[in-house]
């Protein structure tokens, strides 16, 4: 089988890259060739992909069984995929969002036909746009594509909780080694699953080239449902030592902090069980290996294993503190419970 990857290094298409390499699949890269160099043996062509160019010129003979864009955001990437694509590959997987689905939800329980609506997050009104699009070139003319939605997906190298410096995760585990309060939206009893990206690959591979699923969408994530508090405590146990968690309202965070609007009141604020008895039809033996408590534990080790990654967001903390402190004006002698 021969699989073309848009992107490719990303945190979810590395572990999509090397599971598939270790499966004997002839795997092809597209992407500027800025970030981490692709495993031995994969294709690698260099190309902006937004530059307003065509496709490159070494792909227009090529035809794949399966073709995934880990990196379309916007309708006009999907344009782009349409025009490069089309008759060249038997199969198209568009990487979409979890986040896609309503908010706020109608149920706790998610399953593909949820509707699509998110008020709160302009990234996920985008991704149901995409969405949209690839269908209607499915429905129009049969452009054999597939919808693939993962949730809070992360690596070795990326703690994901969810008030937390994206570019720099360490942040959290350190704050909690200081001593420093840490921050949980609502009570911290909000159901949410975290998704290793080895485990991602698991579910996702087994899909390419699979016709069956044209016109399908699904989400590819972890069994695992934890609560935020749980999410938290892991973590602080994992790295020797102790999570202070200050509970505070998502709104109340998402006012005083107006980037956090889309990724908690639009995302990780809700309680969410995804059901996975339709990847399970298309993949049947999938079964998620990496728990949370494994993964963050192989997410400190990582950091560990060489201090220069150890990289702390300080405007992040601050952020923090000065949040903390207002908040704490509304309790009795300004002291938060249990901090």
């Amino acid at each position: 089988m021969r699989v073309l990857f848009v992107g490719g290094t990303g945190i979810i298409s590395s572990a999509c890259t090397e599971w598939l390499v270790q499966h004997g699949v002839e795997v092809w890269h597209l992407n500027r060739g800025a970030s981490s160099k692709p495993p031995e043996g994969v294709r690698s062509v260099a190309c902006d992909v937004r530059s307003g160019g065509g496709l490159p010129e070494e792909l227009r003979v090529e035809r794949f069984d399966a073709v995934a864009d880990f990196i379309a955001f916007t309708v006009e990437d999907i344009e782009r995929d349409l025009a490069w694509f089309e008759g060249r590959t038997r199969h198209f997987l568009f990487i979409s969002s979890a986040s896609a689905y309503q908010k706020p939800p109608a149920s706790p329980f998610v399953r593909e036909d949820t509707p699509l609506s998110n008020p709160f997050w302009e990234y996920s009104r985008n991704k149901i746009a995409c969405e949209e699009r690839l269908l209607r070139a499915y429905r129009e003319r049969g452009f054999p594509g597939t919808i693939v939605r993962p949730s809070l997906t992360y690596s070795d190298w990326l703690i994901p909780l969810c008030v937390n410096s994206w570019s720099r995760s360490w942040t959290i585990i350190d704050r909690m080694r200081r001593g420093k309060p840490v921050i949980v939206p609502g009570d911290g009893t909000s159901l949410w699953t975290v998704t290793h990206n080895s485990d991602f690959a698991r579910g996702f591979c087994p899909l390419l080239g699979n016709e069956a699923a044209v016109g399908h969408a699904f989400h590819v994530v972890s069994d695992e449902v934890l609560t935020w508090n749980q999410l938290y405590q892991q973590a602080a146990q994992a790295a020797g030592t102790e999570a202070k968690l200050v509970h505070m309202p998502s709104d109340l965070i998402a006012a005083m902090d107006g980037k956090e609007l889309g990724s908690l009141i639009g995302d990780k604020a809700n309680s969410v069980v995804f059901d996975l008895s339709k990847l399970r039809a298309f993949v049947p033996d999938y079964r998620p290996q990496v728990p949370w408590r494994e993964g963050v534990a192989r997410c400190i080790r990582w950091f560990e294993a060489d201090p220069s990654r150890q990289l702390v967001d300080d405007e992040a903390n601050a952020r923090w503190d000065a949040m903390i402190a207002q908040y704490a004006k509304a309790w009795p002698e300004g002291r938060i419970p249990g901090i």
